[in-house]
């Protein structure tokens, strides 16, 4: 049995009887998987998505010369990265300690949804001169989730044997988990670590709502020196030249597409957002373990706060794996109530928004192949 499975899997309801031949779906309401320390620690790689970015392959807007910049800044601190580490023989053999890097150990890039940061933040990843097991890229969360299983000083010990930590999504939601990365962070530059982070600016006119440079320096207090803020400028390019998102399907196309799409998961969306109640966010992304699609039907607006950031962790689980999302039900521009989209966590929202939507984008294809 696979370890993203609960022991009694439940089949997906359906709306429709399925056709002759047809697999039945699979139901992410029956998963609810163990996932050992040591697989958050592996599993700190570049997302599918972006196993293949590089700087060569990100395409600067000409009109927006700071992403042209961008790629030639994070060229360079790539290659000031030492991709060695030296041995414990060698540490005794020279008693003196290595000579610090001149310049910041960190680049903070800076810029709206949809700017190509995560494509960057992969391919400085992929650049950097180290194996791939001196290296970790995470999102924020993911972060906080591996101090939360291993214990502050075993991640402190885990990562400082790594030469760069890339931390995706950057959060000063809560002032806890700030706290406790900002110190983190530090323990980790003091091990000779490079660092690299990023964030979102929210849409719309410009400074307005900005998740800035300044208030991410002044929250990592005494680390702000090791950081150079680098601004991205841009639209989403999830958005430029591309049609507005599909309008959500009826029940029965969503059903039948499920049970057509090898790999295809079948859930209703009210109970799919009970079940994320009772699994722990760092195990959303192994509750998506060998799911090719995600049908939902009868979406509906989120209920509350803690409902809609769960659903956030997914859409980037998801997002992160390029799995389309096939809907019934509400638009993905009505999951969020007003209010949630001008609150505290509002960025995470309009994120899950973007991402979202280019997966119902994907999503499209699944039922132009079913109607042939």
């Amino acid at each position: 049995m696979s370890p993203s499975e609960s022991s009694s899997p439940q089949p997906a309801p359906t709306a429709v009887p399925p056709a002759d031949g047809d697999a039945t779906p699979a139901a992410l309401t029956a998963r609810a998987p163990h996932v050992p320390a040591e697989r958050l620690v592996a599993e700190m790689v570049p997302p599918p998505r972006f196993q293949g970015a590089r700087f060569d392959t990100y395409i600067p807007d000409p009109k927006q010369p700071s992403q042209a910049e961008a790629v030639q800044v994070l060229s360079d601190f790539a290659e000031s990265i030492e991709g060695g580490r030296a041995t414990p023989e060698k540490r005794r053999w020279f008693a003196r300690k290595p000579a610090a890097p001149k310049g910041p150990r960190g680049v903070y890039l800076d810029g709206g949804y949809g700017v190509g940061k995560t494509h960057l933040l992969a391919s400085l990843w992929h650049a950097t001169p180290a194996p791939a097991e001196r290296k970790a890229f995470g999102t924020f969360v993911e972060l906080t989730n591996l101090v939360g299983a291993l214990g502050f000083q075993q991640t402190v010990r885990t990562l400082g044997e790594h030469r760069l930590l890339c931390i995706d999504e950057f959060e000063l939601d809560d002032p806890g988990d700030t706290v406790l990365v900002s110190t983190l962070l530090g323990k980790l530059v003091d091990a000779g670590v490079a660092l690299a982070a990023t964030s979102n600016t929210l849409p719309g006119k410009l400074g307005e709502g900005r998740f800035a440079a300044a208030d991410f320096l002044r929250e990592i207090q005494g680390l702000s020196a090791q950081f150079r803020p680098l601004r991205i400028d841009g639209e989403d390019y999830r958005h430029r030249g591309l049609p507005e998102a599909p309008a959500p399907y009826d029940d029965e196309t969503v059903t039948r597409t499920a049970y057509r799409t090898p790999g295809a998961s079948l859930d209703d969306f009210p109970s799919l957002l009970e079940h994320l109640s009772t699994v722990h966010p760092s195990r959303y992304g192994a509750m998506c373990d060998g799911i090719e699609a995600v049908c939902l039907t009868d979406v509906q607006a989120v209920p509350d706060q803690s409902t809609a950031l769960r659903l956030v962790v997914l859409a980037d689980r998801l997002y992160d794996r390029e799995v389309p999302v096939l809907t019934s039900g509400k638009a993905f521009d009505e999951l969020f109530s007003e209010e949630m989209l001008r609150g505290g966590y509002r960025k995470k929202y309009f994120r899950a928004i973007s991402r979202l939507t280019a997966l119902a984008r994907d999503a499209g294809a699944l039922v132009a192949d079913g109607s042939r």
